[in-house]
């Protein structure tokens, strides 16, 4: 379940309000579908906004549920650098009682959005190089690798355990919603890596709000891919 958090805190550490710019297709006179929608101002809205939400599996027919918070926690330094910096808590809990839990604190400059890096309560300090703008807008269908991600054990950054990259792409989910993933793939140090990859999704509208949430972890066993999601009841 550590492995999980881990993952998750991932793909949470690399995703203000404002009206989004529509291009859209008519299909009747009642409901357009909106094909463009704001990538960068739904990203910052994660992070500079407080948000939850609590998310549900079934392991061996019992229920798992992750329970998740963004706390926006203002102006920091960071890797010699001012940030701005919210606070991510990811507790897996089952029968009501948490089996693991993990405090993440990620760090960023926004005008434009930039992920720096992130630190958690395992000591782990993750550094990221952003490799690619995240775009005002885009459209459904668009995808983009944008971060690589390096994970030390500690600070001091003299032992390296990780690399990721962090991709984000764009799906319809109604007419006039589209599902924000945040991918973080496995660890590129390894052959094959037990942790997995991890698929953070918010439900987002016009204006870069956040409606929804998923998770979807993809891990590997003796006989093939397997995949858990995680969904909102």
């Amino acid at each position: 379940m550590k492995n999980l958090v881990c993952l998750i805190a991932a793909g949470l550490s690399l995703s203000a309000c404002t009206t989004g710019i529509n291009s859209s297709v008519s299909t009747d006179n009642v409901q357009q579908i909106v094909t463009q929608y704001p990538v960068e101002v739904a990203m910052t809205n994660l992070y500079t906004q407080p948000f939850s939400d609590i998310l549900h599996t079934s392991i061996t027919n019992e229920e798992i549920v992750l329970d998740i918070k963004v706390t926006p926690k203002g102006s920091t330094v960071f890797n010699n650098e001012s940030v701005q910096s919210a606070e991510v808590v990811s507790s897996v809990k089952t029968n009501g009682q948490i089996i693991t839990e993990l405090v993440g604190v990620n760090y960023f400059t926004v005008d434009p959005l930039v992920f720096k890096g992130s630190t958690d309560n395992l000591g782990q300090y993750w550094i990221a190089s952003q490799i690619a703008e995240i775009p005002k807008l885009a459209k459904v269908g668009e995808s983009s690798t944008y971060v690589n991600e390096t994970v030390y054990s500690n600070s001091t950054k003299d032992d390296k355990i990780a690399t990721h990259t962090q991709t984000w792409s764009l799906s319809q989910a109604s007419h006039n919603t589209a599902w924000l993933c945040i991918d973080t793939s496995e660890n590129l140090l390894l052959d094959n890596d037990p942790n997995g990859a991890a698929s953070n999704c918010y439900k987002i509208n016009p204006q870069g709000d956040i409606l929804d949430s998923k998770l979807t972890v993809t891990y590997r066993t003796e006989s093939g891919l397997r995949t858990m999601d995680y969904v909102s009841k």
